[in-house]
């Protein structure tokens, strides 16, 4: 009885929730609120956007609501729920929230939020210019999964991020629930757009450049599996190696997954290529255009600038492709792949793998 009275009082009907996750973290926090409005009896749905058809759109109804939930990758919502948004029909008088999964971390018994830049923003302007309403923006603090750049935390930090959140979640499914609006990715504005040129330059170029830093040693046992579970089929086997596409995501899917733990990030190596690169390739190829007169260019100013490091990005992306080829190459031989493996920290056991809980709390 409790239930139906519930049900009465919901706003909606029906719940959609379009998601993208790569460890898991987008997903878990899909399936608390879609649990929450089941439990108020409105029907839901999760649709991995992985897998997704355009009969999975919902029709137009005021009594329909849509979520959208990724995570956040270099201040910005993945390309892969970037290119989605885009694409998504336009429904005027329709609901939406959105959710973007940030790099929670904790200190002690304190909570640290992640920063999400223009995730949030960026999306709710694709989608208030297709007619929608935005009716929730909620940044989610799950626990950091990108390992190339810090250990996975420990699992009982991680269990204690996961209770937060889950609470944090049902409470924010309740009031969309209830027709309240939510806008708490608001309250970090200011910090956010700070880095809107961070995500900029991680969108045409960092992105580009992270793809080129996995490799997989001799442990690989060429199972299959990081190339079966891409989301993005960004991975192909090559030499009997994964190899790693500029499609790549940076999910971290396939590392933390990994059965054996043989893929790595070379961090040493992709130190010292960028080093080179940019301070010696770079500055050697850009003079040579310029001594060959090919770009008809006055030699001053800040376009000058600008076309500078343009040009050296662009040769540098150009660099790391071709050096990604021959380390992808050496990597079959024994003594380059040990040298590879041991000058990357990920190799070491201290450097954890992320696992995002299965149970619920």
């Amino acid at each position: 009885m409790a239930d139906q009275n519930e049900a009465m009082e919901a706003r909606y009907q029906n719940l959609s929730i379009f998601y993208f996750s790569g460890t898991g973290n987008a997903r878990r926090t899909a399936e608390w609120i879609a649990d929450e409005f089941e439990h108020r009896g409105v029907n839901s749905r999760l649709v991995n956007i992985e897998h997704f058809e355009i009969a999975d759109i919902p029709p137009t109804d005021q009594n329909n609501l849509i979520g959208f939930c990724s995570p956040t990758h270099g201040f910005n919502l993945p390309p892969v729920m970037l290119k989605f948004l885009w694409r998504f029909p336009g429904q005027k008088s329709t609901d939406v929230f959105i959710i973007n999964t940030r790099a929670g971390m904790k200190m002690g018994k304190i909570f640290l939020p992640g920063l999400g830049g223009v995730a949030q923003y960026y999306a709710a302007l694709v989608l208030w210019s297709k007619g929608y309403k935005i009716r929730g923006m909620q940044p989610m603090d799950l626990p950091s999964n990108w390992i190339s750049l810090h250990p996975g935390l420990r699992q009982k930090v991680v269990y204690s991020i996961f209770g937060r959140c889950e609470m944090i979640s049902r409470k924010f499914a309740n009031r969309m629930l209830d027709g309240k609006r939510v806008y708490k990715a608001l309250w970090s504005l200011p910090f956010d757009l700070a880095l809107a040129p961070i995500a900029l330059l991680y969108f045409i170029i960092g992105r580009f450049a992270l793809a080129k830093t996995f490799v997989a040693t001799n442990l690989c046992t060429e199972c299959g599996l990081c190339e079966k579970q891409c989301p993005v089929k960004a991975i192909k086997m090559i030499r009997n190696r994964p190899y790693w596409t500029f499609s790549c995501e940076s999910c971290m899917r396939c590392m933390n997954n990994c059965p054996e733990r043989a893929i790595e990030t070379s961090q040493s190596f992709s130190i010292a290529l960028w080093w080179i690169i940019l301070s010696i390739i770079a500055p050697w190829a850009i003079s040579k255009i310029y001594d060959f007169d090919l770009l008809n260019f006055e030699r001053q100013g800040f376009a000058f600038g600008l076309l500078n490091d343009l040009l050296a990005w662009f040769i540098g992306l150009i660099a790391v492709w071709l050096s990604y080829e021959l380390i992808h190459y050496l990597m079959q031989f024994k003594v380059f792949d040990k040298l590879v493996a041991y000058t990357s920290f990920t190799k070491y056991k201290f450097w954890r793998r992320y696992k995002a809980p299965k149970n619920k709390f």
